[in-house]
């Protein structure tokens, strides 16, 4: 049994972390997309007067301690005709901006150089495969491999922070050392591994199992750390702390408590305001609706933030407040985002 967690981590004034789907306009069509984006823009995402109000709206977190970091996702943000002046005006009201772009044509090496003058801090490209046949099936675009990696070089000539994003599903398994290999080659600062969630096209692919994933996380956690070898973190697999804490690894820097909705606050491209990409039930929108106050009080966001009243093992595991489970997974699986988490092996007390 795991000693419990004596702190209890709760996000209930800002997030660290918003992530802000600026478009679904992409030119790739991959096969695990969350946004199943397509590649002409939707006619109804926010316009540019709204984006940049909504930029207003969210310095109503200021008050609560430092500004959220600022994650422009998509789709391809670059399918956006007024992405740098997003990044600019966002600069301008003092948050930190990380940017996640397409590999295709439109990621030349100029707007690489650009997102770095632009202030960019971060940018994060996804690597599915370790060789341009096991990575571009997934992307469903011929080249996707060799631009990923041209892009991760080419910020890394300029300074620019870059984090490799792998799915982790039954189909990338077998190839995960490799792709380690591929994002320490190109000096990645991050390597974050993305575990299936049943959304969007991910519904067509399958899922690792717990007695998997534990092995995984296992063997990710176990990674060196030394210089020139990339941070790894997950995404919708908080039991990554669990399973650290078992390898008595625990202060590696895995952030305790940050979950869907706890911590982390999504905006789609239409102005929905959801508690995660990968958990998309809507709680209003930002064209009518209070961002700061939807984070705060909505009830949804709420419950999310309460681990104690988490169904299954969640709800009774002494790692409920630093771990709390995937709720969207939860959601994903049983249709209620407050039910445990099935991807997790762990049984309370055993």
């Amino acid at each position: 049994m795991l000693a419990a967690a004596s702190s209890r981590y709760v996000f209930d004034r800002a997030p660290l972390r918003i992530y802000w789907e600026v478009t679904r306009a992409c030119d790739l069509a991959c096969r695990h997309c969350r946004a199943e984006a397509r590649p002409e823009p939707d006619p109804a995402e926010l316009t540019t007067r709204q984006a940049l109000a909504l930029l207003d709206d969210l310095l109503g977190f200021a008050p609560f301690g430092a500004l959220p970091r600022l994650v422009l996702t998509g789709g391809d943000p670059l399918k956006r005709p007024d992405l740098f002046q997003l990044i600019a005006a966002a600069r301008e009201r003092g948050f930190k901006v990380s940017i996640s772009p397409s590999a295709t044509p439109l990621l030349t090496e100029g707007i690489i150089t650009r997102f770095r003058s632009a202030g960019v801090e971060a940018i994060s490209l996804s690597l599915d495969g370790s060789t341009p046949e096991r990575h571009d099936v997934f992307r469903g675009t011929a080249g996707t491999y060799d631009r990923t990696l041209a892009a991760a070089r080419m910020a890394q000539l300029v300074a620019l922070p870059v984090q490799i994003n792998t799915l982790i599903a039954a189909e990338t398994l077998g190839d995960l050392p490799e792709i380690y290999e591929r994002a320490c080659d190109v000096g990645a600062a991050r390597w974050s591994l993305f575990f299936l969630v049943g959304v969007g096209r991910g519904t067509m692919l399958q899922p690792v199992t717990p007695r998997q994933a534990d092995a995984l996380m296992r063997w990710a956690g176990g990674l060196p750390r030394e210089h020139g070898r990339p941070i790894v973190t997950t995404t919708e697999a908080p039991h990554f702390r669990r399973v650290m804490r078992e390898a008595c690894h625990a202060a590696r820097g895995h952030a305790g408590g940050v979950r869907d909705g706890n911590g982390v606050l999504f905006i789609s491209h239409t102005g929905d305001v959801t508690p995660a990409g990968f958990l998309p039930t809507v709680t209003g929108n930002v064209t009518g609706d209070n961002v700061v106050t939807l984070y705060r009080a909505a009830p949804l966001f709420v419950a999310l933030r309460q681990p104690d009243g988490f169904g299954g093992r969640c709800g009774r595991c002494d790692l409920r407040w630093e771990c709390g489970g995937s709720r969207a997974r939860a959601l994903a699986a049983s249709g209620d985002p407050l039910a445990e988490d099935p991807l997790c092996s762990y049984i309370p007390g055993e």
